[in-house]
């Protein structure tokens, strides 16, 4: 652009259109990257299609992937293990990451070490703890089962990735512990922002330590919180490769999520089209959840 016509732009009266014109390249990187895929997805969930490709021509357009999803047993069940996997790995990286996170605001001997610990899950890759926890777990020499024999608690081995409840059960504690820092991090930057003399006042009224996290604590982290369980929910609602890795969806499809399903439907059984419609009817769950928790928590955007 010519420096004339650039210092032009930089008048106040046309400074709103040099803004314009430096996010143009990110607009059209999200365009390209986000929404151009998701409007093909869109599209191609309204085509019988098994495998696209972007040269072919357009399918005539039908509604029979909707009509089969909903007529779908596995799709309803796929819903309702995504359901339980949302409920019970949101509250369990809540109440963890909000138990560590209360700890290690507190100043102690070694809060710097407490801190890098909790926030250590995080940061390991999904596939490399996932195939720690598979070892943890295995039913021949995994370390769990042999705690458990030791304590008394269990008689003979348990075969995690046999049972479905059983291997449901792991994967909700492999998302924990893989979610919970993530929680615990976003609420320790909160608890640092509450004043403390808020504490100081309350201690000085005679309040408990159970009336302070109730009546100071817990109010002030809200619009925290709001934000970080719709990301944590967003999260449990995507994730892909614990569930892939550590049970491929099984056994009996009791782990099979709607992002299993989705990618079973379109790289097992080359259905690009049904696992396209598997796809909306996921994002569009998503968005309505997402904007259902916001509307009952107003200040937390």
């Amino acid at each position: 652009m010519p420096r004339a016509a650039f210092l032009d732009l930089a008048r106040p009266s046309r400074r709103h259109w040099l803004g314009y014109l430096l996010l143009a390249p990110a607009v059209l990187l999200i365009g390209l990257i986000i929404v151009y895929p998701l409007f093909v997805s869109v599209d191609l969930s309204f085509q019988n299609v098994n495998i696209a490709r972007l040269d072919q021509p357009r399918r005539p357009f039908t509604t029979a992937n909707y009509e089969r999803l909903f007529a779908s047993e596995d799709f309803w069940n796929a819903c309702w293990v995504t359901f339980k996997l949302v409920v019970i790995v949101s509250t369990g990286c809540f109440l963890l990451g909000m138990a560590t996170a209360l700890l290690v605001n507190n100043r102690f001997k070694g809060q710097a070490l407490a801190r890098l610990l909790v926030a250590l899950p995080w940061a390991v890759p999904e596939v490399i703890a996932v195939v720690i926890f598979a070892w943890l777990f295995d039913s021949s020499f995994g370390l769990m089962n042999w705690i458990f024999i030791k304590l008394g608690l269990v008689d003979t081995t348990i075969n995690w990735f046999s049972s479905p409840s059983a291997s449901f059960a792991v994967v909700c504690v492999v998302m924990i512990w893989k979610g919970y820092p993530f929680v615990s991090i976003m609420l320790l930057a909160g608890l640092q922002s509450i004043p403390e003399d808020f504490y100081n006042a309350a201690r000085v009224d005679g309040a408990s330590a159970w009336q302070r996290l109730l009546n100071i604590t817990i109010p002030s982290l809200m619009p925290v919180l709001g934000v970080t369980l719709v990301l944590v929910m967003l999260w449990v609602f995507r994730d892909f490769s614990i569930i892939y890795v550590l049970t491929g969806g099984g056994p009996l499809k009791a782990t099979q999520s709607l992002s299993i399903m989705t990618y079973e439907q379109a790289f097992g059984f080359f259905k690009m089209g049904y696992a396209s419609a598997i796809g909306v009817i996921t994002l569009i769950v998503c968005i309505i959840a997402s904007r259902l928790m916001i509307a009952r928590a107003p200040d937390t955007m």
